[in-house]
């Protein structure tokens, strides 16, 4: 299990932006399972939707990618390095996440070649898939670099 402390060692994110709880699965390079407790207190339910409290797709999608992030870091040692998320493919939505849902976000690598990982996420709420798509991120060495690996 990977702790919030550690996540935070390798994710750049902060509040309000921080979407993983804990890692609670992860087999390097290959899988990783992630958690997120959606409660009340998201900032995003103040505006999304008064009276109807609904997580907006995009940051469950943003939940992917910051575990998928940490997924391609844990593999390439994590030090000094910076995961970006520079693709979505066939997203989709299922049902809506509300306060109290738990996410749990498997990530499944489909294949990675130098910086760039192309990876198939999946978000449920106990067993109801709530959504999936395909994230691709990209790891630069530091934070002087443009995805990919080119110097700024």
């Amino acid at each position: 299990m990977i702790s919030v402390q550690e996540i935070m060692e390798l994710l750049p994110h902060r509040y309000p932006f921080l979407l993983v709880d804990r890692i609670t699965e992860l087999d390097p390079g290959k899988r990783i399972v992630g958690i997120k407790n959606v409660t009340i207190n998201e900032p995003f339910f103040q505006g999304h939707f008064p009276g109807h409290p609904v997580m907006p797709g995009v940051l469950i999608i943003e939940c992917m990618a910051q575990v998928g992030g940490i997924l391609a870091l844990k593999a390439l040692g994590g030090e000094k390095r910076l995961a970006y998320f520079a693709g979505i493919d066939n997203a989709r939505f299922r049902r809506p996440v509300v306060p109290g849902d738990q996410l749990r976000i498997q990530i499944d690598v489909i294949a990675h070649k130098g910086p760039v990982w192309k990876m198939h996420g999946e978000a449920k709420v106990g067993d109801v898939v709530v959504a999936k798509a395909d994230v691709t991120a990209s790891i630069v060495l530091n934070a002087d670099q443009e995805p990919g690996g080119e110097e700024k």
